[in-house]
């Protein structure tokens, strides 16, 4: 059975150019305006992947206008990890970062033992297999921890 669900949920992973975004994308496809999403990264030095703005896309979900942003970045511009029900860590450093900086926070965190896809494969094709994975492990995990997707 499904746990709560939150009233807001942020996704993290290393660059939030990958994972992080993708989730993001198909927590608001599948659960609309239930919960304020969003996501980071524990470090902004890359833009959006192209094959997660790619194999997301082919389901409906449009990500090439997402900025990829750090958990600093996100804390300068205001948006108060205090504010957030759930964290959901999609990497082992992005798991470590959110722990430490919650440590004086009730905020619950879990670690969701997703794929990086970047670096996979030697052709497109093959990239894009790789992409697609860990776009369905994601899906697979959003529907095993918060249920159905809304009716449209």
């Amino acid at each position: 059975m499904a746990a709560r669900f939150p009233s807001s949920v942020l996704f993290c992973c290393d660059h939030n150019s990958v994972r992080s975004p993708i989730a993001e994308g198909y927590m608001k496809k599948f659960y609309g305006q239930r919960a304020y999403v969003q996501s980071a990264g524990v470090r902004n030095d890359r833009e959006i992947d192209g094959f997660s703005i790619a194999v997301s896309a082919e389901e409906g979900v449009v990500l090439d206008q997402h900025r990829a942003r750090s958990f600093d970045e996100m804390i300068d511009w205001g948006d108060d990890l205090s504010g957030f029900d759930l964290i959901v860590a999609l990497s082992p450093a992005s798991q470590r970062h959110a722990l430490e900086l919650t440590r004086f926070a009730h905020i619950e965190v879990e670690y969701w033992p997703i794929m990086d896809p970047s670096g996979l494969g030697e052709s497109r094709d093959a990239k894009l297999e790789a992409y697609r994975q860990t776009r369905e492990q994601i899906k697979a995990h959003l529907l095993d921890r918060f249920g159905a997707p809304k009716e449209e």
